[in-house]
């Protein structure tokens, strides 16, 4: 889900072990706009695709939702990086957790380094899952289902544990080693990817005698054999606005969340964050649909298009599990294997690696190699556990939730407080280790959603949105309250003060 890693590690430098993990970036380590193409196309096109995808065919989607809905979706989460993320990445230069730092002083953001190095410990933990199902196709040994919440075989966890200690390894070495593996494996996982679409299609023209010689034929396809609308019994239901929110917000944590700082420090403009459409329309367009074809393909080819079929397999355990592993294998064999257990890989490092930079950023004192592989056991060890992996939609929106409020703060702090004669980076300012405004407007914003979540009726893909400004309504009342004591409006700083690129 977001190149954080890829771009910051092509770079490396001369402080705090070549990451510039406490000092903005220089001038002469910031990297150009293609780097960030790679980057963020290695990591999502990458092994969640192959899991998110099929999640549409069994949420009931149709065609035309899930086609329009991305296509929109995808553009509202590009238009995030670029007005929200990279213009306050390219003039601070700080990773996210300096950054809040100064915001929100070091106690407070320990609970949030907390709480985002577990969540990335859950995301790549899901991408080892990811990897590990092709490691067991190619071995022979038993997969979990649907249904497995614990480890299932002796071979599962061996598995685990293998591509769990290759991805450490890599991701211990830092960004510039994660960035070049991403590099190397991203433009030919977009062709693996595409060739999951393509046969996959060919097996529907096949199996359905349809015929292909123009776009509404292949229209007419997708609409009634391949995203029929039929949902699964237990699997949420999805509409056009849910497949829009989910792909704005899948990667909420990296955009309006602002965790992509990290990434975007390091680039010479601001505009090269556009580069995040190399992600969005590749990895969730090309491969999210491509992987929902093959799952609908077994769907078809088991007979489930109806939605009495579906109930009746449903009822009886019999619905096709949607494992990657398993599914490329289908289309493209020992190569189909090769390109998840790499997908797996293209997005764990990174992923593990911001987990490692949170979890450093509470013990400065440790070096990043070390907190790095402590990350990755304990990434590992959640991976053993598939149920992470197959409540994957819901896990990344309350993901993204979770993390959203520091994003609006950090977004009110640089923008908005200056202009109100309020002093941004206050708790720099002041000295002071614990600031109120930003933990009793974390914790409110949450309350609020979650409120929404479990007494209003709002599910919550939809309650990001009017959290963010919820956020940041409170964030500039608090900050008011805290400093009209403190700070005279005539010490308040400009963002001009702070370096513009």
């Amino acid at each position: 889900m977001s190149d954080s890693a890829a771009s910051s590690g092509a770079v490396g430098g001369e402080v705090a072990g070549g990451e510039y993990e406490r000092t903005p970036v220089p001038a002469k380590a910031r990297l150009g706009f293609k780097s960030f193409i790679g980057m963020y196309a290695g990591e999502h096109a990458a092994g969640t695709e192959l899991m998110i995808g099929p999640l549409f065919v069994l949420a009931g989607v149709a065609a035309f939702d899930v086609v329009i809905g991305l296509l929109i979706g995808n553009m509202l989460a590009v238009l995030s990086w670029l007005f929200l993320t990279a213009p306050i990445g390219t003039r601070v230069r700080l990773t996210l957790y300096c950054h809040l730092e100064k915001i929100a002083g070091r106690h407070t953001v320990i609970l949030y380094n907390l709480a985002n190095g577990v969540s990335f410990c859950f995301l790549a933990g899901a991408m080892i899952t990811i990897s590990a199902t092709a490691v067991g196709v190619w071995f022979g040994f038993p997969l979990p289902t649907l249904s497995d919440l614990l480890p299932n075989s002796l071979g599962w966890v061996l598995s685990v544990i293998g591509v769990g200690i290759v991805i450490t390894v890599v991701a211990a070495y830092g960004y510039r080693f994660v960035s070049w593996f991403a590099n190397i494996a991203a433009p030919w996982m977009v062709l693996m990817f595409l060739g999951f679409g393509i046969v996959s299609l060919k097996w529907f023209i096949d199996a359905t005698g349809a015929e292909a010689s123009s776009l509404s034929d292949l229209w007419t396809l997708a609409d009634t054999a391949i995203w029929t609308g039929v949902e699964v019994p237990g699997q949420p239901s999805f509409s056009i606005w849910h497949v829009i929110f989910f792909a704005w917000f899948a990667n909420m944590a990296m955009h309006a969340g602002m965790s992509d700082l990290t990434v975007l420090r390091f680039a010479r403009k601001s505009w090269y964050s556009i580069a995040s459409a190399a992600g969005m329309y590749v990895g969730h367009f090309m491969a999210w649909l491509a992987a929902s074809m093959l799952f609908a393909f077994q769907m078809y080819d088991a007979g489930l298009t109806s939605e009495a079929a579906v109930i009746a397999a449903s009822e009886a355990g019999q619905i096709p599990t949607p494992l990657p592993g398993p599914l490329a294998d289908q289309a493209l064999g020992i190569a189909g294997l090769i390109c998840v257990i790499i997908a797996g890989w293209t997005t764990a490092n990174p992923t593990i690696y911001r987990a490692g930079l949170a979890f450093q950023a509470i013990v400065p004192t440790v070096s990043r190699f070390k907190v790095t592989i402590g990350t990755g056991i304990l990434t590992t060890i959640v991976a053993l556990f598939p149920g992470v992996a197959m409540q994957l939609l819901d896990f990344v929106a309350l993901y993204g939730l979770l993390l959203m409020p520091v994003g609006a703060m950090i977004f009110i702090d640089y923008w908005v407080l200056p202009k109100l004669g309020l002093k941004s980076f206050y708790a720099e300012y002041t000295g002071q280790q614990f600031t109120l405004p930003v933990i009793a407007t974390w914790l409110i914003t949450l309350a609020i959603c979650l409120f929404m979540v479990q007494f209003a009726g709002i599910e919550i893909f939809f309650v990001a949105l009017p959290g963010w400004f919820i956020a940041a309504g409170f964030f500039v009342l608090l900050s008011f309250i805290a400093q009209r004591k403190r700070v005279e409006p005539s010490a308040a700083p400009s963002s001009s003060t702070l370096e513009s690129t």
